[in-house]
């Protein structure tokens, strides 16, 4: 059995849940064995995760998975996965999955491969591949417990319909009470969260002012893409923390990454290698990161943005 922990918020999936719901059944398939989905928390949603590959989904509906905590989640998961004889269990490489991957590790007596990014191989027993030296290298790990976990990289696999609703099946684990009390959630609404985000639009310094921000967010709404920033911008609150990509910020994979007025640190490049596509817009030709750009653009930012603003629109307005 290979068994996926689908996450949710407030009850509603999202791309980054179906991705990894198509690659536990890939993995099953590798595997021969069945893929089910656990659900922790009220979702009148779950049947869907059957489209996506779950033969089987399990729901713990209990009110204390309303809030996230770790110690609980752990402990429901690592039960289901123990009820369910699962050989590999797979999360997603977000914030929650982060918090719970080592956890479960310890639970089940687990290997662990945070970021994987690829299907793994069973040619030469259970291989899983992941980047390494800040996206500069790609390492093999075999994994050789009996048990194993995985986190999935956002935007590593395409989302897939191959299967039709599963009605969810009640499961019952032992939870003790949560050692955290919530006392107040805020949540960003309204955009593409920067991790399921297929298109993203960043700045840095170079903008200069967060009054002059204006047409990053225009080129943003042009191609429907998510704003993000590097960290100096974000430290001297010109835009939100949420929106800091790079080592000590998101890491991200989206199909397309505009990097416009950032030089290119290693931290910046460590968060944001991965993208399929990079564009960079800098007037400094020296800067690193045209070394790392598919496409690159050498002049005034304030010149060229507002000329590309106005050819997207009159494109869209012809297509």
């Amino acid at each position: 059995m290979v068994l996926v922990f689908a996450h949710h918020s407030d009850g509603k999936f999202k791309k980054a849940t179906f991705e990894v719901v198509t690659y536990g059944k890939k993995v099953a398939q590798m595997l021969s064995c069945d893929c089910a989905a656990v659900v922790l928390g009220s979702s009148d949603s779950a049947a869907v995760l059957g489209q996506y590959g779950a033969d089987k989904v399990y729901s713990i509906s209990d009110s204390q998975f309303d809030n996230f905590d770790s110690q609980t989640y752990t402990s429901a998961i690592a039960q289901v996965a123990e009820k369910t004889g699962a050989k590999v269990v797979i999360v997603g490489h977000n914030s929650t999955g982060k918090s719970i991957v080592g956890r479960l590790a310890a639970k089940l007596d687990a290997a662990v491969i945070g970021g994987a990014k690829a299907l793994p191989s069973a040619t030469d027993g259970f291989v899983v591949e992941k980047n390494v030296f800040s996206g500069k290298g790609i390492a093999c790990y075999k994994l050789n417990t009996d048990v194993k976990i995985i986190s999935l990289m956002g935007n590593s696999i395409q989302p897939e319909i191959i299967g039709a609703d599963v009605s969810p099946e009640s499961m019952d684990v032992n939870i003790d009470a949560p050692l955290v009390k919530v006392i107040e959630r805020k949540t960003v609404s309204g955009t593409v969260p920067l991790p399921e985000a297929e298109l993203v639009v960043s700045a840095g310094r170079g903008v200069g002012a967060p009054d002059k921000w204006g047409i990053i967010e225009e080129l943003a709404d042009v191609i429907g893409a998510t704003t993000a920033c590097s960290r100096p911008v974000a430290d001297t609150g010109w835009r939100p923390h949420h929106e800091h990509v790079g080592q000590t910020g998101v890491a991200i994979r989206p199909n397309l990454y505009f990097a416009i007025g950032i030089s290119g640190a290693i931290q910046h490049l460590a968060g944001v290698s991965s993208s399929k596509v990079i564009v960079v817009i800098n007037k400094d030709p020296e800067a690193p990161f045209f070394k790392n750009a598919d496409y690159g653009v050498v002049g005034d930012l304030f010149d060229v943005v507002p000329r590309l603003n106005t050819a997207l629109k009159e494109f869209k307005a012809n297509s």
